[in-house]
């Protein structure tokens, strides 16, 4: 354990208290496997034959998380650790919620656990394992084995379904037949459960290594048309081989997950899943395969997708903002400076790239456009750290002391002077002044 993490240093501190107080303690589930794998865990669990109310009177912050079923969360100086106390469950009437929890030893406690890679203890002193489950030959052997029945397993908790898959994907291991058999058996219980603990689910599935596994993960086992039925339905729509000589519309998405950086934001792994949502709505056969205004209804489907799934406000729009963005790269190196500038001033400009260059990789392969965009980008943060755009030189009140009464010709006749001050061609507010009271004077063009 590296004990320079807080949370491993603290899960160790826990561990050592217990133990000295006449109580059995063990990391367990997630941490253990990922120690066993020689990687560094995120969290740490410790399960222990403590009561809740004995872990809570030997530690000074505790957060009671699920008092029913025996879980405390301990707190120290920023550094958190869950722990549970032994038990087993049973009479799961929701796909969720177990009606008893009796409070049990390690061995039933791993019983009751999801997969075996996820039910084995470790004394974080000694380094000692205890398996009750064949955990640890299913690690060495990269597979993902629900423990015991897996149909009962599933039906406890069908959020099971959608952690199976990204355990497969993110670990790179395969799912045993009869956990996989089961889990497409069972795969129409998913809608049993909260749109809050499935949107998490998803999200950590397409953040997390190998997403593109996961998606072809989530359509192979039929959860993909239950929860994402509009990124199910780009099977099989072709595009122009032109332009996608990759394939269809989904081979082109799983090959943009693939292509995105690592750890990309939930933000970013969403738009790659969904910018191309619309195609198959407005596929048209013409000249050529065409998708007129795909971005527009794409970014409609997010918006349904968002709510669907109770994606946060900001993470929706965010999202939305990305797909209707998306095909403005086009036409980027053919934009006006002030277009272009306005364009590049957009908040989170870098993931937008990030999400045009794995569009690039997924298909015709030249990312030129990313590299142009990043060049400008430079320039306007050397004039401005946060590229933002410049202060305007001028704005309404101006109009109105020169007579005009307010309408939607100010917005036309303020982007105009604005934009020449992007380009360059106004370079101080008596300028600007100028070119407003010159083009203010001008009689408008007939509608």
């Amino acid at each position: 354990m590296n004990t320079d993490n807080p949370n491993a240093a603290l899960a160790m501190r826990i561990v050592d208290r217990l133990t000295r107080h006449g109580h059995e303690a063990f990391l367990v589930g997630g941490c253990v496997r990922d120690l066993l794998r020689r990687c560094e865990p995120d969290d740490y669990d410790i399960a222990t034959s403590a009561r809740p109310e004995q872990v809570i009177a030997l530690f000074p912050r505790t957060v009671a998380v699920g008092a029913k079923f025996g879980v405390v969360l301990v707190v120290d100086d920023g550094a958190q650790a869950e722990v549970a106390a032994y038990r087993c469950e049973s009479g799961y009437l929701d796909h969720r919620h177990p009606q008893i929890v009796e409070f049990s030893d390690a061995r039933h406690d791993a019983l009751r656990r999801d997969f075996t890679i996820n039910g084995l203890f470790m004394n974080p002193s000694s380094g000692e394992v205890f398996d009750f489950v064949g955990g640890r030959a299913d690690i060495e052997t990269n597979i993902i084995r629900a423990i015991g029945d897996p149909r009962e397993r599933f039906t406890e908790d069908a959020l099971r379904l959608l952690r199976a898959l990204r355990f497969s994907s993110s670990l790179e291991y395969d799912i045993e037949p009869g956990t996989w058999n089961a889990l497409r058996a069972l795969s129409h219980t998913i809608t049993e459960i909260s749109a809050e603990r499935v949107r998490d689910e998803i999200i950590k599935g397409f953040t997390r290594p190998h997403p593109g596994k996961f998606l072809d993960l989530l359509d192979r086992s039929g959860l993909l048309g239950i929860l994402l039925p509009e990124a199910a339905a780009t099977k099989g729509c072709r595009q122009p081989p032109e332009f996608h000589p990759e394939g269809d519309v989904y081979e082109h998405t799983k090959l943009m997950l693939a292509a995105l950086p690592p750890d990309p934001s939930p933000a970013l792994a969403l738009a790659a899943l969904l910018h191309d949502a619309g195609k198959p709505a407005t596929m048209q056969l013409a000249d050529r395969i065409r998708f007129n205004n795909h971005h527009k209804a794409g970014a409609e489907m997010v918006e349904h997708i968002g709510r669907r799934l109770a994606f946060p406000n900001e993470l929706r729009e965010r999202v939305k903002a990305m797909v209707l963005r998306h095909m403005d790269f086009i036409n980027l190196t053919s934009m006006r400076k002030s277009t272009l500038r306005r364009f590049l001033a957009a908040p989170a400009i870098e993931e937008d790239i990030e999400l045009h260059r794995a569009d690039c990789l997924a298909s015709h392969g030249d990312t030129s456009n990313c590299d142009y965009a990043l060049r400008h980008l430079a320039e306007m943060r050397a004039e401005s750290p946060e590229g933002k755009l410049p202060r305007p030189l001028v704005n309404g009140r101006d109009l109105i002391d020169m007579g005009l009464e307010p309408g939607p010709r100010f917005r036309v006749l303020l982007r105009a002077v604005q934009d020449a001050q992007l380009e360059g061609s106004v370079s101080g507010r008596e300028q600007a002044l100028a070119m407003l009271k010159s083009l203010a004077l001008k009689p408008e063009s007939p509608s």
